[in-house]
Order: structure tokens, then C-alpha cells, then sequence
């Protein structure tokens, strides 16, 4: 794609390490940093979904290892093969209402499964930065519309946002216990931690997310059982959250004061209830309908908002696509993908860079 100097050039011929490239964000990721030139691993499970993003992109040139983060030696083993040089830990179980049925997994993967990647990346010489993607919602409800800034305290009501909130709360442990100062060769690693909003796009096939869900109730001719369609929340095309991540990423090898917490979201237009993202999907797709779902559903935050004025003034970070193109490009995706089998993906990450240097972002100049 020709895309080896985004970013200042930083990722051409980086040995990159992706922890869960065979998810959703983890999947595109690993496209926009091959695309870039970079020696790319990945550490994941089998994906969970049929069809897979993961199996439809088929990236040739990426390593791939299929490791429980669960297993501290089978995680320490890729490590010590890769040498990575940066660390974007994306792997997680990040499913709300899954976390109320499978608790225990939930933290084992969240917490337990970080902690191997952190004493994993302790004991390699070669790791300089690691970014650490945790979520919106590590922030303890404060029932206000302000929106939470990385300052604010953590907290969770169900078991994934909490074994998230503690994820932070080890990234900060081993930032200030291990990460500090110069290690043997001169150089620690770098841990910064990424909070972004809920993410929409092309390739999504999980359970109990908005947007993946009405597809598969469009394809079987059928109307979506929503629950809580007045939640409101932080909606974003998935390559915002990764440009952020992949600028972060940048900013940990040039300066230590960025080893820290960011927010990642979008502007307040993207800020809508799930009512309002299904009804603005049905606009240009018609298949996708709706219908309000009254049982009793366990307890999610009302409102989630963030601050992001973190990133903007420190990253020269900001949103790339409003929620109306993101919704575009969602739906195409997907139309494109169920009428004729056709994948997007490359295209909309070539749209995107495009319409990132009309915007004058520095990192896609």
C-alpha cells in the first residue's frame, strides 16, 4: 500500500508483537502494520467466529502462534522467539454479558493472562514499548455527563470492566515497580495503556456487540432483540482507536513521560444511544430492523463518555472519520461482504490514511 512512512517511519522493519491478531481490532491491526512494512507476530486463540476476519484476510507474512494467555510458558516461548520490539496487547475476553456467565475466565484472561505478557516482556532485552489495550469501561460510574479523563478512579460493576480496571491497575504496578529508569542496556520498556469506546466496522462477528448482531438477524430475515436501546455510548470506526494505538506506540520510543493512560474516543457527535446507531444503519440498510427487547438484563452503565483532550494536545491525536462515515463504511462492509463476498478491508484503510493527510494529522502526513 505504500504506507511505510506513517507514523514518522517508525514501524518499517519493526519487529512488532499483536497479542489476540486473530480478533477484531487485533485482525486489522496487523494489516495496517504489514502495510507499513512491519516484521508483524501474533499471539492468539483460534477465532471464535465462522466467518473470521482473521481467516479472510489470510496475511501471509504474519508468524503466527495460537497461545492461551493463559500459559505463562507457552507465552514466554513466543516472546523469546519473536524478540519483539514493540508489544500491542490486544488479546482479552472482552464480552460484558459472557464475563456474568464465565467470571473466573474472565479474570483469569484479563488479569492472569496480562500478567504472563508483562513478566514475558520483563525478561525480554529487545521490547521498547508496550501499549496495553484495556476499555472505556475501567471508570467507576459517576452518573454525570462530563466525560471521564484518565485522572478519573477505576472501578466495575461486572466482571469484565473490573478484571479491566485491574488490568490498569497492574499496567501501573509493573510501570512503576519494573519499567522505570534505564535497564542492563541503557533502555526499559515503555508501558502505556490505551482506553478506547466501542468500536464498528467491517469483520465483526462476535456475540452480543450491536452491530455484528443485526447483520446475522438481517441475513436470517428476522428483527434484533435489542436491550437497553437508550444506553448511551462512545461509537467509533475501529481504525480511530488504532491510529491512536499505533501513535501511541510511536510516542513511547521518543519520550517516557508518554508511559501512561490514555483515552482513545470519538468526537461528541459519535456519542449515541444504541437506538440511535441501529436506527442510523437501518437508514442505508433497510434489512436491518430492530425491536425492543423488555426482560430483565443485567446491569451495564447508562452513560459512557470520554475525555480525549489527553491525546489531542499531547498526541496531536484526533477521530479521522465522523460516525456518519464510519456508519457508511460499517454498512458497506458488510453489504459488500454478504451480496457478493467481496472484503473491504484494504480499501477502507487506504480511504482512511487519505482522508487522515486531507485532515492534516500529523502522524499520517
Amino acid at each position: 500500500m505504500g504506507l511505510n512512512r506513517l507514523f514518522g517511519g517508525v514501524y518499517d522493519g519493526k519487529r512488532i508483537l499483536v497479542t489476540g491478531h486473530t480478533g477484531f481490532k487485533g485482525s486489522w491491526l496487523c494489516l495496517w502494520l504489514t502495510a507499513m512494512g512491519a516484521r508483524v507476530s501474533g499471539l492468539a486463540l483460534d477465532p471464535d467466529t465462522d466467518p473470521s476476519h482473521w481467516n479472510l484476510l489470510a496475511l501471509p507474512d504474519v508468524a503466527d502462534h495460537r497461545v492461551d494467555l493463559r500459559d505463562r510458558a507457552g507465552v514466554r516461548a513466543v516472546f523469546e522467539r519473536a524478540q519483539p520490539e514493540i508489544v500491542f496487547h490486544l488479546a482479552a475476553q472482552p464480552l460484558v454479558r459472557r464475563s456474568y456467565r464465565e467470571p473466573v475466565a474472565t479474570f483469569e484472561t484479563n488479569v492472569m493472562g496480562l500478567l504472563n505478557v508483562l513478566d514475558a516482556v520483563r525478561d525480554c532485552p529487545t521490547v521498547r514499548a508496550l501499549v496495553n489495550a484495556t476499555t472505556d469501561k475501567v471508570y467507576k460510574d459517576r452518573h454525570n455527563d462530563s466525560g471521564y479523563r484518565e485522572s478519573d478512579c477505576l472501578g466495575g460493576h461486572d466482571p469484565y470492566s473490573s478484571s479491566k480496571a485491574c488490568a490498569e491497575i497492574l499496567s501501573t504496578c509493573y510501570r512503576k515497580s519494573f519499567f522505570h529508569g534505564n535497564g542492563s542496556d541503557g533502555f526499559a520498556p515503555r508501558l502505556a495503556t490505551a482506553r478506547a469506546g466501542n468500536v464498528i466496522g467491517g469483520g465483526d462477528w462476535a456475540e452480543d456487540r450491536l452491530v455484528p448482531d443485526l447483520v446475522r438477524a438481517a441475513q436470517a430475515n428476522r428483527a434484533l432483540m435489542i436491550r437497553n436501546p437508550s444506553a448511551t455510548r462512545p461509537w467509533q470506526h475501529v481504525l480511530d482507536p488504532l491510529s491512536g494505538y499505533l501513535r501511541l506506540g510511536q510516542a513511547l520510543l521518543d519520550d517516557a513521560d508518554c508511559a501512561d493512560a490514555w483515552n482513545f474516543g470519538p468526537d461528541p457527535e459519535g456519542e449515541l444511544t444504541v437506538r440511535e446507531i441501529a436506527d442510523r444503519l437501518h437508514a442505508g440498510w433497510p434489512s436491518l430492523r430492530v425491536e425492543l427487547d423488555h426482560e430483565a438484563q443485567p446491569h451495564e452503565a447508562a452513560v459512557l463518555r470520554l475525555d480525549c483532550s489527553k491525546a489531542k494536545h499531547r498526541l496531536g491525536w484526533r477521530p479521522t472519520w465522523s460516525i456518519d462515515v464510519a456508519l457508511e463504511r460499517t454498512g458497506g462492509w458488510y453489504r459488500d461482504f454478504h451480496d457478493s463476498a467481496r472484503l473491504r478491508t484494504a480499501d477502507d484503510l487506504a480511504a482512511y490514511v487519505d482522508d487522515a493527510r486531507r485532515a492534516g494529522l500529523g502522524w499520517a502526513q
